[in-house]
């Protein structure tokens, strides 16, 4: 039985307008894509040339950042390759890489680079593997048990953050991290978060769709050992007013990873949270709110965010995400989640909205209208998310 996920469709883009919440999809809602630049003129989208990001990747335009992928923007998902490694004791370890502290190897691959990473391997924020002739890996430590059942019992509307239930539907074990450090190679760290455990390649024969969610993440769409495929849901959210499509795979709070639906990873709790881009630092900052702009009971809103409204529509929360590859230095796949919450003084004013860049979210708290969750100051919330980013719209 396919469990319940937050799940966001994408439709083709070729647009480079700063422009949001468009009705463009069969279900009428639209999470951040620009519309079309022949919106408004005479002539076709055929008769506009190419964006200025094709010409020189830091230009506005759509630029896919995660290149080791093959994106599928109608169906939201994002193929990459599959790899197969072994714990000490022989088990199979299937995972995906997304980042790496090696920004040689970054490029070869085709794999986003984040030099941060080299601060995150503090204590269990990495575990240790060795590379093999074979061309694997063996890994020291760190397994996840994937048969947990997702399970999100949403508040009562129009506060359903933070849930009344929930449990993630897969939980690592107390070693358990995304982050790779490679013992026999320089110590460079990689992002690699496993799609399944302890299973064989027929156990995970889902090349068609419809995989065994007790054997595999919950963001897998297909996974096919015989073609080292797998393909994974995307997330919409904003950085810096560009709307994106990121990868969602760990936390490390059991009830982020539920609302998330992804693995519980406790050894992320040893990365160093509160300190953005300060030395040593290896996290970018995230944020989020509890209530958010929701829909209206018989429509849509084009202001909608937010946790609140991500239970309630089963649709992303629309995060805005800090720094990321070709627009900023500071990009982290590591997500310091700093959850805010719009004040009653703000609401009744009627300046609650869609927000989508750091700093126009920091201005709103330095203002008064946005704090911690239940007036306490804003900050970091010390969760951690994994979100390897994989596309930028503009």
């Amino acid at each position: 039985m396919r469990r319940e996920s937050h799940t966001t469709r994408f439709a083709p883009v070729v647009a480079i307008l700063f422009l949001f919440a468009v009705p463009s999809w069969a279900d009428g809602v639209d999470d951040g894509q620009p519309a079309p630049a022949s919106i408004g003129t005479d002539i076709p989208l055929t008769y506009f040339g190419p964006a200025p990001s094709q010409v020189q990747k830091e230009l506005i335009g759509p630029y896919q950042l995660l290149k080791a992928g093959t994106m599928d923007l109608d169906a939201g998902t994002v193929t990459l390759p599959l790899y197969r490694g072994q714990m000490e004791d022989g088990k199979n370890v299937w995972y995906v890489l997304t980042d790496t502290d090696d920004e040689a190897n970054a490029a070869a691959l085709g794999i986003n680079f984040s030099a941060k990473l080299s601060y995150a391997g503090t204590c269990r924020g990495a575990r240790d593997a060795r590379y093999e002739r074979d061309g694997s890996l063996t890994f020291a430590q760190g397994t996840v048990d994937f048969s947990p059942v997702h399970s999100v019992v949403p508040g009562a509307a129009p506060n359903a953050f933070p849930p009344t239930q929930s449990s993630p539907g897969s939980i690592g074990d107390k070693d358990y991290s995304p982050l790779v450090r490679l013992s026999n190679e320089a110590g460079h760290i990689y992002n690699a978060p496993m799609v399944a455990f302890d299973v064989s390649e027929k156990d995970i024969d889902f090349c068609s769709g419809n995989p065994d969610y007790s054997k595999v993440h919950d963001k897998v769409v297909k996974i096919c050992p015989k073609t080292q495929t797998v393909t994974l849901k995307l997330f919409a959210g904003f950085s810096f007013s560009r709307p994106v499509l990121y990868l969602s795979m760990e936390a490390n709070d059991p009830v982020v990873a539920a609302v998330e639906d992804v693995t519980l990873a406790p050894g992320l709790g040893d990365v160093l949270v509160g300190r953005d881009d300060s030395f040593l630092s290896g996290v970018e900052r995230l944020f989020t709110f509890t209530n958010g702009p929701l829909d209206p009971p018989d429509g849509v809103n084009p202001q909608r965010q937010g946790l609140s409204s991500a239970l309630l529509s089963k649709r992303s929360p629309l995060n805005v995400l800090g720094g990321i590859p070709t627009i900023a230095t500071d990009y982290s796949p590591l997500w310091d989640v700093n959850v805010g919450e719009w004040t009653k003084a703000a609401i009744d004013a009627g300046y609650r909205s869609r927000l989508t860049q750091e700093f126009q979210i920091l201005g709103f708290v330095v203002a008064g209208w946005i704090t911690g969750p239940g007036g306490k100051p804003y900050g970091s919330s010390g969760a951690i998310v994994n979100c390897p980013i994989v596309h930028r719209f503009l």
